[in-house]
């Protein structure tokens, strides 16, 4: 303990190259020593070097800049200064958050509480959640039809550990006529991706166990990897996409149990990853013996791109058996009806169904029903939700340049919202001004591997109608400059979709 803190030494290294080919161009720029601290700060913040990293000695690092060592010891000195590194005397220096950057975690759905009144700028606008309402006559007729079939099901327990089987049935076709074929004892039926994924890390995981997740990925993962009690390691993304290499050297170096990905339109950033990246890390998972873990929930969300194929359909054949894909109907459908899947090899979805009994024995059949109804009419209804959400996005980024220029940002080709840079780690501090307005806004740190990582990120979707899109962006970006300097705080829990 040293003034009040825990001091944490670092258990991983980033070498001199490497960290010199993650610094922009401009770290050239005069002052060169203030250049290169911000540019380690911004990947810090950014996710991009994780948090408790021993960085290069200085001459090492001196040596692969071309710069002199007193640069690179000015920078860790303003590093240091600033919070953002750590030093001991034989353990070098290592990667730092300063005060105000705390833990996140937890649940807490925002705009409950106050959405029996209006804030001062009006009713609340909830721009925390990343999914769209169902289509009035889309639902009604799907449970006019499932209430048709259901006294088929009456007669009977009601119990279907696996699915029922003509739902597992409409699954494996759609993954098959995706491109990979499948049959319906492959395909196990869950309430949603989130059980989907808490299944998988009850079977195939341990207490302690090591796991990949990208960095940033979606809140709620890591929150079932850390319940779990699962040692989560970051794999960098950036507005940019994946990186490999880092992504290799981990699966290498730290021998995980499981890879968790997202590389259909990955969420919060909407990037796309290549297929040759994908058969990159399928080959390097697959080497280290890890499980990889494709959630697909947003693959069908493609607005300038074809959806992808399944990334299990990639490379020669038995190369995906170690590959399990979940998905769901949140993000296509409706987050109302709580049915999702995991695509594994017949054994796995065996096993996967006895844990799955311990837990709720059985999804409800009327919700499976439902489910049915919406696969079988899914080529009909989504195109007419695609064109929607092109819209509502073009809405958001028009938003965007009038009332928040400074704030930048990369229309993704598919998924559900923006991944906005603040120029400054201030989002925690927007959340907590902008919620006091009535707006709720998904902070950056909700979405690190490291807490407190991302502070100047928010995440906005596009599936509000366009004048609540408008209203909620005006009263964000007027939290934002309503002449009070906002400061970095304490992170609390909060829910995101």
């Amino acid at each position: 303990m040293a003034d009040g803190r825990v001091v944490r030494t670092a258990d991983r290294t980033i070498g001199s190259r490497r960290l010199a080919s993650l610094l922009p161009a401009d770290v050239r720029a005069r002052p060169r020593y203030r250049a290169l601290a911000e540019a380690v700060r911004s990947l810090v913040l950014d996710g991009r070097i994780p948090l408790h990293v021993r960085l290069p000695a200085e001459r090492e690092l001196a040596e692969a800049l071309g710069a002199s060592r007193a640069t690179v010891t000015a920078a860790y000195d303003l590093l240091r200064g600033s919070g953002y590194a750590r030093s001991r005397r034989g353990s070098g220096t290592w990667t730092e958050l300063p005060e105000g950057h705390g833990p996140v975690g937890g649940f807490h759905l925002a705009a409950a509480a106050a959405a029996d009144a209006d804030g001062a700028g009006g009713p609340p606008v909830d721009l925390a959640v990343a999914a769209m309402g169902a289509p009035a006559d889309l639902l009604a007729d799907a449970l006019a039809r499932a209430a048709q079939r259901l006294p088929e099901f009456a007669a009977q327990p009601g119990y279907h550990p696996f699915g029922l089987p003509e739902l597992r049935a409409a699954v494996a076709a759609r993954f098959t006529r995706r491109g990979l074929p499948t049959r319906p004892g492959q395909i196990l039926v869950t309430s949603g991706a989130q059980q989907a994924l808490s299944l998988v890390t009850a079977l195939l995981c341990r207490p302690g166990d090591r796991v990949l997740a990208e960095n940033p990925t979606y809140p709620n993962a890591l929150d079932a990897l850390r319940q779990a009690g699962l040692r989560t390691g970051p794999v960098p993304v950036s507005d940019d996409g994946w990186d490999l290499e880092a992504a290799e050297s981990a699966l290498r170096g730290t021998a995980p149990r499981l890879a968790y990905t997202i590389p259909d339109f990955h969420n919060p950033t909407g990037t796309l990853m290549p297929p040759e990246q994908r058969l990159r890390l399928m080959a390097a998972a697959r080497a280290a013996g890890a499980w990889l873990v494709v959630d697909e929930t947003v693959a069908d969300i493609a607005l300038d791109v074809p959806a992808p194929a399944p990334t299990a359909s990639l490379g020669a054949r038995g190369a995906a058996d170690h590959v399990l894909t979940i998905g769901s109907l949140s993000k296509t459908h409706w987050g109302g009806i709580r049915v999702g899947w995991v695509r594994a090899a017949e054994k796995v979805v065996n096993e996967l169904a006895t844990v799955r009994v311990a837990a709720d024995m059985s999804g409800s059949v009327l919700d499976q029903l439902v489910a049915l109804t919406f696969l079988d009419g899914a080529d009909d209804a989504l195109p007419e939700r695609l064109a929607r959400l092109r819209s509502r996005r073009a809405a958001l980024v028009r938003c965007l340049e009038r009332y928040a220029p400074q704030w930048s940002w990369r229309v993704p080709p598919g998924g559900l919202s923006l991944w906005i840079d603040l120029g400054e780690p201030v989002a925690s501090a927007l959340a907590e001004r902008a919620a006091g307005a009535g707006v709720y806004v998904s902070r950056g740190a909700r979405f690190g591997v490291d807490p407190g990582t991302f502070a100047h990120r928010v995440r906005i979707p596009y599936t509000l109608p366009e004048d609540r899109l408008e209203d909620g962006v005006r009263r964000l970006a007027a939290a934002f400059h309503d002449g009070i300097p906002l400061t970095p705080s304490v992170e609390r829990p909060h829910w995101v979709a």
